[in-house]
């Protein structure tokens, strides 16, 4: 009878054990909107939308950090996107939320003038989506360290695009392998590293670092630039023609973003 009993505790530790290592494994589900708009009555309405309805009504939902960014004025795209990220912890979590948006009538108040409305005055001309699952070298979303003024921070949304899956792959595995602790090695603030699962541009993978201004931003390139591991890693023969194109938006952060 004892043995039994020890056996079934052991069996009780070693499923705990099993089901905590299930649950640290698990990664977030990034969803990023590109809106394309066309004048600044789309962008006062879309930021009024963004503000007064949408991230209010996911914070009541328990998201707590959703990012709005613009591009800055050297963009070429600036003053005609606006991003938003919005991380979930599953992809049911995701699934759900335009159903539970649906029943808040805080939200349809607040909201009304973006979602209802008129055919030929449109919040935005487009909406380009794509969602994400963190990589596994850092499976949760992680909100930017930097204490300086929003309006000086740069957030590096870069993309890697392969010209294979099998290629893409290795790069995914070159960034979990020890690319990601270059970037933290030398302060980039990594807010997210993704495998895109549905997108525009794939294969791809998408990451997203933080830096106090642009002179910070090009200081810390330098230094990967000249970083022995990020040296010794390029050269590896499996990690060699891994990225076709490298698509660099650089961002701030709207007064209104959660980060």
């Amino acid at each position: 009878m004892k043995r039994i009993t020890n056996l079934s505790i052991l069996c009780v530790v070693f499923f705990m054990f099993l089901s905590s290592i299930l649950f640290a494994q698990k990664r977030d589900i990034y969803e990023l909107k590109t809106y394309h708009i066309e004048n600044a009555d789309q962008a006062a309405m879309l930021d009024s939308y963004l503000e007064k309805a949408y991230l209010p009504a996911a914070h009541k939902l328990g998201i707590t950090t959703v990012g709005v960014f613009k591009p800055i004025a050297s963009q070429p795209d600036s003053g005609k996107t606006v991003y938003v990220l919005t991380p979930f912890k599953s992809m049911d979590d995701y699934l759900s939320v335009d159903v539970k948006l649906a029943k808040d009538p805080v939200y349809q108040t607040a909201g009304a003038a973006y979602i209802q409305a008129a055919f030929d005055h449109p919040p935005y001309k487009r909406i380009e989506t794509a969602i994400l699952q963190a990589m596994t070298g850092q499976p949760k979303f992680a909100a930017s360290q930097l204490n300086g003024p929003k309006k000086d921070r740069i957030y590096e949304l870069r993309s890697y695009e392969a010209a294979t899956e099998r290629l893409y792959q290795q790069k995914v595995k070159m960034f979990n392998s020890g690319e990601m602790g270059i970037f933290t090695r030398l302060g980039f603030n990594p807010i997210f590293y993704a495998e895109t699962i549905a997108g525009a541009d794939m294969p791809n993978l998408m990451y997203l670092t933080t830096h106090e201004n642009m002179e910070k931003r090009d200081a810390n390139w330098k230094a990967f630039g000249a970083d022995y591991k990020w040296a010794e890693m390029k050269e590896m023969e499996e990690y060699k023609n891994t990225v076709s194109r490298n698509d660099t938006r650089l961002l701030y952060p709207t007064d209104y973003s959660d980060f």
